[in-house]
């Protein structure tokens, strides 16, 4: 890693950590600077404002997301309503655990959501990306009806977007969560399942309820 990148970075972490402590609208750059021994004037040169040091923040968090929830995607051992299953409970359990651990972080969400709209429809547009495949694979396989998948992916996320940053959206507990995203889930699965397939599951899904 270069000089300047290794700058970069300590400035985002320097950051992150104040902004934990006091809150995004409480933190100044003067005050970021402070912290990394730099003057206020030179750390305009790798950040202009201090919603780009927000923006960069999130991005460094949601590339690691986004590689986490892809490899969910790519396990082609697991059926692919497992894997869709699985993609949109992590990135909801993950999120909400970590907004309730850095209670002041949520601010940069609410920050970015209202002034880089774009970053948002952004980081969708990626996760379309590999939902999309998996939805493919599940066609393949004979579990999922023919359709248009990125349609369908993108439908998906709009019907779960109350679960991507829950807190921006109510004040449920986690179980309270689970047990709505469950259903919700369980409503788009009916509607993508081939008919052979929904009537299986649905089978099998009567048998373990009667068995508990």
């Amino acid at each position: 890693m270069d000089e300047k990148h290794a700058t970069r970075d300590r400035i985002l972490e320097a950051a992150i950590n104040r902004i934990k402590h006091y809150g995004y609208g409480k933190t100044t750059m003067a005050e970021i600077a402070a912290d990394c021994d730099m003057s206020p004037g030179n750390i305009y040169r790798f950040f202009e404002a201090k919603i780009d040091i927000a923006e960069a923040m999130a991005r460094k968090h949601y590339a690691a997301e986004q590689a986490e929830l892809s490899a969910i995607a790519r396990k082609k051992d697991w059926p692919a309503d497992k894997r869709i299953r699985e993609i949109f409970f992590k990135r909801m359990r993950d999120s909400y655990l970590m907004f309730e651990e850095n209670d002041k972080i949520l601010e940069i969400a609410q920050v970015l959501t209202r002034e880089r709209p774009m970053f948002s429809n952004e980081q969708l547009a990626l996760e379309r990306v590999f939902l999309s495949a998996v939805l493919e694979d599940g066609e393949r396989a004979g579990m999922f009806a023919p359709g248009n998948h990125v349609f369908t992916a993108e439908m998906m996320q709009a019907a779960t977007m109350k679960f991507g940053i829950p807190q921006l959206f109510s004040k449920l507990t986690l179980p309270k969560l689970e047990r709505e995203l469950d259903g919700v889930l369980n409503l788009i699965m009916h509607g993508l399942y081939a008919r052979e397939s929904a009537d299986t599951t649905v089978g099998v899904r009567q048998t373990e309820a009667a068995a508990t």
